[in-house]
């Protein structure tokens, strides 16, 4: 009768405290291993990323432009920025 009057405390502390836990981080565990992501997204992220180097280049090149016809545009597009600002 004592070894189950010694048992019965770990037991019910297991049973409240460390199960609920565990079968908690078991399960999101298990959620977070699902969520990877589908072949159709990994094209879809595939082609965004290649739209943006794309457009990175694009802008590259029109900054470019500008700094060869319109070497102060940066400080009017400052200037301007400042001024909204404290509007």
């Amino acid at each position: 009768m004592q070894f189950w009057n010694f048992m019965l405390a770990p037991t019910i502390l297991f049973m409240v405290v460390v199960a609920p836990i565990w079968i908690t981080m078991h399960y999101r565990s298990l959620n977070r291993s699902s969520r990877s992501l589908s072949e159709e997204d990994r094209e879809t992220v595939e082609h965004m990323l290649e739209t943006v180097d794309t457009l990175a280049e694009r802008i590259a090149t029109l900054e470019s432009l500008l700094d060869a016809d319109h070497p102060e545009w940066r400080d009017s597009v400052r200037n301007r920025s400042r001024e909204e600002e404290h509007s």
